[in-house]
């Protein structure tokens, strides 16, 4: 089982890692990917991937972030090159849903982002909300870009446009919400070798946890709950993501 989302840089679990590792180890969690949103958050993320070798991390800027930092190609490329547990591009992409950024600068720093994952030749992770068709622009003009779009909440057109990239689609506990029936329908479709599985802990908790702070042992509800969407044993799931995991990030 593989927590391809979560930021451990957030509390409550950063100041419970200890415990929030051990919970994760006890349902058979193997690695970790904890994200990057600012250049603030890299520096505890250098700290939490020392902590425990199956804690991974990413380096970007989110779009939220994009008015107060745009990070040149370079100044991407230097921050991943130095440590090699650093295996992602992102959170990066397009916010225009809550705007806390101006489309122009989204657009820019998305770009960068794009440029140093096809130059590391990494994945690139990304967030859209309310930017489908400005997010595919961008994405399908990029060549040889390994595409994983993170929290996945679009819609079947969307996905049948990214598919032919290579895109892969993460769950997140969304999946588990009652008035997601729309966003459970598309998971459907998807097919199984591109899927994964994430918490995007703190935030999402998954039924029945809801109302709670999420954390990453909570991947076996939303594993679960996206097991039955695709009428398959949740083992036989679980290896399909970890493999689609692994493949994506380490082959």
């Amino acid at each position: 089982m593989i927590d391809s989302h979560c930021h451990l840089d957030h509390e409550p679990l950063f100041s419970n890692l200890n415990q929030v590792l051990l919970r994760s180890k006890e349902i058979g969690i193997e690695k970790i990917l904890t994200i990057c949103t600012t250049k603030e958050s890299f520096k505890n993320i250098l700290d939490i991937i020392k902590f425990d070798n199956i804690i991974f991390g990413t380096f970007g800027i989110h779009p939220h972030e994009s008015n107060k930092d745009i990070l040149s190609k370079d100044d991407i490329l230097k921050k991943i090159t130095s440590n090699k547990k650093i295996i992602g591009v992102g959170e990066t992409g397009l916010d225009f849903y809550y705007n806390n950024s101006d489309k122009d600068s989204q657009i820019k720093s998305f770009k960068n982002h794009i440029d140093a994952a096809i130059h590391l030749d990494i994945p690139l992770i990304v967030h859209s909300r309310n930017a489908e068709n400005e997010t595919y622009e961008l994405l399908k003009n990029s060549k040889n870009l390994k595409i994983l779009m993170h929290c996945f909440t679009g819609s079947d057109s969307f996905v049948k446009n990214l598919l032919p990239l290579g895109a892969y689609f993460s769950a997140s506990g969304i999946i588990t919400f009652a008035n997601s029936k729309n966003l459970q329908e598309t998971f459907k479709r998807i097919p199984l070798d591109k899927l994964l599985v994430e918490t995007d802990s703190p935030f999402l908790a998954p039924v029945p946890m809801r109302g709670k702070k999420n954390e990453p042992s909570y991947i076996k509800y939303t594993l679960g709950k996206l097991a039955d969407l695709k009428n398959i044993d949740k083992s036989k799931l679980d290896k399909i993501t970890t493999d689609n995991f692994n493949k994506l990030f380490f082959q």
